[in-house]
């Protein structure tokens, strides 16, 4: 990337630091004569106390931040609306770092319940379940998704396998609960051997379209996605209740790309600084996230331009040799799990790590990758653009993408916080307040559906591991994650066994696979004694090959020097 684009970028990312908390929620264009077109304020002056409000988009991607922004300021002059219901899917916070998220609705009174997927980034939210202001409830992303389908075709009740065994089955864990003000209601209930899911039904779909016509047609062209606003609208309208949507700009009418309808949306707020992602408005739109670009998109271009704009944001982590290594076995595992044209998922943290081996590696073209927002294909993006991707093929919906998968998935690469011995998962819980939790998000639905699970993360918390001359050596002791007992079981481990699903766990210091006798220890990276280093170290049962011998790490994995992923049988 050349000086000029670096340039670019900076003042880009300037230009939206400087202004990123400008809006004017009472703008309404006067040739607007549609009576459709409304202000933001007028919007929230139209939800009443004691709704529930559904909120579409994911991280900083068709943020809703014209509707918090109007909904806070009403609030506070005048009171209303209070005592809401609140459901997302997707994470819609920034850890209190950045204005225009749900975070702004966190004023004593406003919020009396929220039920989220991801809760982790809803920081000032979770303080206030803390100070016992808010109930707080979880469930899994696709579980929330496809309630969304049941709501919009007049049903209440959502039978599903996925979570079973987990903190969400009210048999082993607190149900939806999280904690905060006492629990009205558990939106899951036992049935049999399934679990019965439900959410309140939803009076408002709040979202955000790229565009609308004159009429108060909703297209979703130029979008970088658009997660839930479909199903959400139609759920809400069944209901006898109100959709309104924000638009960054009113193009032509064209009859065969209309998303929604005009007859199927109340209100439209036209709002020209609405952003397609985070830091980029709608009206100036970045093509590499578009499907209608792909063919365009210099992808290599476009990674190197997001890994710097991350990179001057302080969001993506400056990876260490050691994670680097683990990255590099997560990477060569996977390629002898699945097969050219698999359908794939990556999560965040070290999966990311894995994604961009894959694409230098050249295999990335190989296999389709996708997101939970409904991004089919293309490059997953990280950092503040989580969601979308470079040259997506195809944008869906969030229940779409999770139908998909039920499908098709080939294999899930998700992050640990802790595991034990018979192979369970807590990423849900960091400790013991409710600002400390995280949510499954779509952790259950991805497993439960997913034909290989492949978990990737530290051996340690708080240690020190490192690569000493192509050998690892754990410098300073830390927290072993790997123990007999977890504090939340987020992914069920013989429950997933037992569906014939074959589960792998990658780590700094080895790889291990499920099995029926155990956790078994399948490799060991170079430098790691296996009695001092695992079995003395950690709580969980470590099973060893019937021979006992562990296969050690290649060299050019620990090192990075002359690593070269391929399938296997290719050079």
């Amino acid at each position: 990337m050349n000086i000029l684009t670096k340039a670019e970028l900076l003042l880009h990312i300037a230009r939206w630091r400087a202004t990123w908390d400008k809006r004017d929620i009472d703008y309404r264009p006067r040739h607007l004569a549609n009576p459709k077109f409304i202000s933001a304020r007028e919007a929230a002056k139209k939800i009443g106390d004691g709704a529930t409000v559904f909120s579409s988009g994911m991280a900083a991607n068709s943020r809703c931040s014209i509707f918090f922004w109007a909904i806070k300021d009403v609030y506070k002059e005048t009171g209303h609306p209070k005592n809401l219901t609140w459901i997302t899917i997707g994470a819609q916070g920034s850890r209190g770092r950045v204005p225009g998220t749900l975070e702004e609705l966190s004023a004593p009174g406003l919020i009396d319940r929220i039920i989220c997927g991801h809760l982790e980034t809803v920081k000032s939210l979770l303080k206030a379940g803390d100070e016992g202001r808010i109930e707080v409830h979880t469930m899994p992303q696709g579980v929330q998704a496809f309630l969304l389908e049941t709501q919009m075709n007049g049903e209440k009740y959502l039978e599903i396998e996925t979570a079973l065994g987990t903190r969400v089955d009210p048999r082993v864990g607190p149900g939806t609960y999280v904690g905060g003000k006492a629990m009205r209601e558990n939106f899951v209930e036992p049935a049999g051997d399934k679990l019965r899911f439900h959410l309140p039904p939803i009076d408002y779909s709040l979202f955000v379209a790229p565009y609308c016509d004159l009429e108060g047609n909703l297209y979703v062209k130029h979008v970088a996605t658009y997660t839930d606003a479909y199903e959400s609208s139609l759920a809400a309208r069944k209901n006898g209740g109100l959709v309104i949507a924000s638009v960054g700009g009113i193009i032509p009418k064209d009859e065969k790309k209309i998303f929604l309808r005009a007859d199927q949306v109340d209100h439209i707020i036209y709002n020209p600084r609405s952003e397609q992602t985070g830091s980029v408005q709608q009206r100036k739109y970045w093509p590499m996230f578009t499907v209608e670009h792909r063919d365009e998109i210099d992808v290599q271009e476009s990674v190197e331009r997001l890994r710097f704009a991350n990179h001057v944001l302080k969001i993506t982590p400056v990876r260490t040799p050691i994670e680097l290594a683990t990255g590099r076995l997560g990477a060569k595992l996977f390629t002898r799990i699945v097969k050219k044209g698999a359908f794939v998922n990556m999560g965040v943290g070290l999966p990311e790590e894995v994604s961009r081996m894959l694409f230098e590696g050249g295999l990335f073209k190989d296999i389709t990758l996708f997101t939970e927002t409904g991004v089919v294909g293309g490059l997953p993006t990280p950092g503040i653009f989580f969601g979308a991707a470079i040259a997506p093929k195809q944008i869906v919906s969030s229940a779409q993408v999770f139908h998909m998968a039920f499908e098709k998935l080939d294999l899930t690469m998700l992050g640990i916080l802790e595991v034990d011995s018979n192979g369970n998962v807590n990423v849900s819980k960091r400790g013991p307040r409710v600002l400390d939790y995280v949510g499954p998000g779509g952790l259950p639905d991805l497993a439960a559906a997913a034909r290989n699970i492949l978990f990737i993360g530290s051996w340690m918390a708080h240690a020190k591991i490192e690569v000493i001359d192509g050998q690892v050596k754990i410098t300073k002791p830390g927290i072993c994650k790997f123990m007999d007992t977890i504090t939340e079981i987020t992914f069920h481990g013989r429950n997933a066994l037992a569906k014939g699903k074959k589960v792998y766990y990658v780590t700094n210091v080895g790889a291990f696979q499920l099995t029926e006798e155990g956790m078994m220890l399948i490799q060991v990276m170079p430098g790691i004694d296996i009695q001092r280093d695992i079995l003395d170290v950690c709580k969980m049962k470590v099973v060893l090959p019937p021979d006992g011998r562990v296969p050690v790490v290649e060299r050019d994995i620990v090192t990075g020097e002359g690593f070269k992923l391929s399938w296997p049988g290719e050079k």
